[in-house]
């Protein structure tokens, strides 16, 4: 018999959306249930963000032995064991996993497995293997189901030669030819960690520039470094037509100017992008509009049926797992009639890839920035420049800065080089206090530090800068 169950906040899709808004609301005084058909943490922590950076770890550390003579140091019969690359990823994403279970518990949120599903005003049905298992009533009903890979025709993963991210997670064989279609943070991670390891890696973009959405000075700084690193990209060109062999792929590369082509590989990856999960969630006949695959939202998460609300990859882009939680945590502070609650500003959302080398930024790029009409001032520095990223052995690189030259406000920062991911953050605060170049400037920076290069990058821009 179904388990019937009231709550001020249901949630459907226990992700880093979903999750962190049932503890939210707990901490609140709002009585809170997740449903989640499958893990706990969503497709980031199992199937995302948490494992693909385990993999880059070990191909990180691969990496660098493969560099320990510049060093100093000698390393013998330098290899890798892939099944045991693949066992430690998938071991800390089922420990974090299991960390998820333990905060819902601790925020006395309840947690249904199941597939849940609107079923009228104010009632979720639950499901498990087709039968309803609980039937919940809730004022608020929040929408977090999170996105899955995007399936092009032609490129429709088969789990053989032709993977979407799931498979190239665990891959069973390393391959030793890759052609990864799509150069966005899934594509590029990917194509970085299978080159590491020694495959022979082709990217195609259909788009003129790799790392679409970022800078496209940037782009280009990664563009020749993955070049060096024995990556092949085509840009703007499409894969037309896959012919599946024994134990090979022939794709057909057919660029916008030029004569089509064709690449014989062991494995492809198709990493064209992400769509929400709209589907079985009980729309018809609700308010709720859809657009391009994804729910219709307003700066708090409403949709227009009254008492529905979504969050992350789900209502659209960017599609990230930071944006999700703080989505929800905005949605559910409204709820709960917390004064002041603003809406994400989705400018000051940062983004970053972690490839080698790694690519991080956060606001309007410099064409964007100009695009606006504003007068821009931009600062540049170069990790060659910076004694910490000598002494790391990592001189390839920039940092970027975009100021609206009226004002000092920080438009943009943007980043290509090693641990650009960590620094990113300084940039994003200083954003989200409104900081201008005068704070900035004033700050003291720690030597020696990659983080130098960012107050460089600030004084460049107002011609200034010291060290290069």
């Amino acid at each position: 018999m179904a388990v019937e169950t009231t709550f001020d906040v249901v949630v459907i899709g226990g992700g880093p959306g979903g999750y962190v808004t049932a503890i939210r609301a707990s901490q609140l005084g709002l009585s809170a249930a997740v449903v989640e058909r499958k893990h706990l943490g969503g497709i980031c922590l199992n199937w995302g963000c948490i494992p693909t950076k385990a993999l880059l770890r070990s191909a990180e550390v691969y990496r660098n032995m493969t560099y320990a003579a510049d060093y100093g140091l000698s390393v013998e019969k330098v290899g890798f064991d892939l099944n045991k690359i693949v066992e430690r990823s998938r071991k800390v994403s089922g420990k974090l996993s299991g960390g998820v279970g333990y905060l819902l518990k601790k925020n006395k949120v309840a947690v249904f497995d199941g597939e849940g599903r609107l079923d009228g005003p104010g009632k979720v049905a639950v499901a498990k293997d087709g039968k309803l298992v609980a039937s919940l009533s809730a004022k608020h009903i929040i929408l977090a189901t999170g996105a899955r890979a995007r399936k092009l025709p032609g490129l429709e993963p088969d789990g053989k030669f032709v993977w979407s991210y799931m498979e190239a997670l665990v891959p069973d064989t390393m391959p030793t030819s890759v052609l990864v279609v799509g150069s966005g943070a899934i594509g590029i991670e990917f194509a970085s960690f299978f080159r590491t390891l020694g495959a022979e890696v082709t990217v195609v973009e259909l788009l003129p520039q790799i790392l679409p959405v970022e800078d496209a000075e940037i782009a280009a700084i990664a563009h020749k470094q993955f070049e060096k690193e024995g990556m092949k990209i085509i840009t703007g060109a499409k894969v037309t037509g896959l012919k599946k062999g024994k134990d090979t792929v022939t794709a057909t590369v057919e660029p916008e100017k030029g004569k089509k082509s064709e690449i014989t590989v062991e494995r492809v990856i198709s990493a064209v992008g992400v769509v929400g999960n709209t589907e079985n969630l009980g729309l018809e006949g609700t308010k709720v509009k859809t657009d391009r695959g994804c729910i219709v939202t307003d700066g708090y998460g409403r949709t227009d049926e009254p008492g529905v609300y979504a969050i992350g990859d789900v209502a659209g882009p960017p599609m990230l797992a930071h944006k999700a939680s703080h989505e929800g945590i905005i949605c559910v502070e409204k709820i709960a009639g917390v004064k002041n609650v603003h809406p994400l500003d989705k400018t000051r959302i940062p983004g970053c890839t972690y490839c080698h080398p790694q690519v991080a930024s956060v606001g309007l790029t410099e064409a964007k920035a100009k695009d606006s009409g504003r007068t821009v001032r931009v600062g540049r520095f170069p990790f060659m420049g910076n004694g910490k990223a000598i002494a790391l052995g990592e001189p390839e690189g920039l940092i970027k800065t975009v100021f609206d030259e009226k004002t000092g406000e920080l438009l943009g920062a943007h980043m290509v080089g090693a641990e650009v991911t960590e620094l990113i953050q300084g940039f994003v605060v200083a954003m989200g206090l409104e900081t201008t170049e005068a704070e900035l400037i004033e700050t003291v920076f720690p030597h020696p530090t990659l983080s130098e290069m960012m107050h460089e990058s600030v004084l460049d821009a107002f011609d200034r800068v010291i060290h290069i």
